[in-house]
């Protein structure tokens, strides 16, 4: 059962052992805490993990609401089913690596059928979108530890700077090593 959970379905989780909720205030909190970073995150599919883990027990109904003339919302609470799949689930998922197919390898496996000039010119883009990120997520995490929310909520947002840094810091890199030309270019050798 555990293993089912979707990213999805673990953030919403982790939210229901702070309190009950309906899932708009679910996406609202994962919006406002910008967990839209690691996992994509739509109304409609939140609406549709919610009613599934419902189905399955992880989640149950504590009520229906309705303010004024919108719909109604039903409230959710996670159970003891739930609460169990929910820590084994992230057990899992910090022990034992994963690969997650990301799409980014791939294109540096291929870039080789690209002109050299074009590449550095793509790779220089990633790099100051990659700075943007940097320096956005240095704001939000000088905004929580402003806010003085504990480390132990920060550990993921921190994680993913670090990734950001390392990438970042090997794309300079494999630029530079482009413009002197200091990397055979196979593109070029078909030329």
């Amino acid at each position: 059962m555990a293993a089912s959970l979707t990213p999805l379905g673990i953030s919403v989780l982790a939210l229901l052992v702070e309190r009950p909720m309906h899932p708009y205030e679910m996406y609202r909190l994962l919006l406002e805490r910008h967990e839209d970073r690691r996992v994509k995150i739509r109304p409609g599919s939140l609406y549709h993990t919610v009613d599934r883990m419902a189905e399955i027990g992880l989640v149950a109904a504590t009520g229906t609401e309705r303010d004024g003339g919108r719909p109604e919302r039903t409230t959710y609470r996670i159970t003891d089913d739930g609460r169990e799949a929910l820590a084994e689930r992230v057990r899992t998922l910090l022990a034992i690596p994963v690969n997650e197919y990301p799409q980014f390898p791939v294109a540096l496996g291929e870039a080789h059928t690209l002109p050299r000039r074009e590449v550095i010119e793509l790779l220089s883009a990633r790099s100051r979108r990659i700075e943007g990120l940097l320096a956005e997520s240095a704001a939000l995490l000088q905004a929580a530890v402003d806010r003085q929310v504990e480390e132990a909520y920060l550990l993921a947002p921190r994680y993913l700077q670090e990734q950001l840094t390392t990438e970042l810091n090997w794309l300079t890199d494999l630029i530079g090593r482009l413009e002197r030309k200091e990397l055979r270019w196979p593109s070029e050798d078909m030329l």
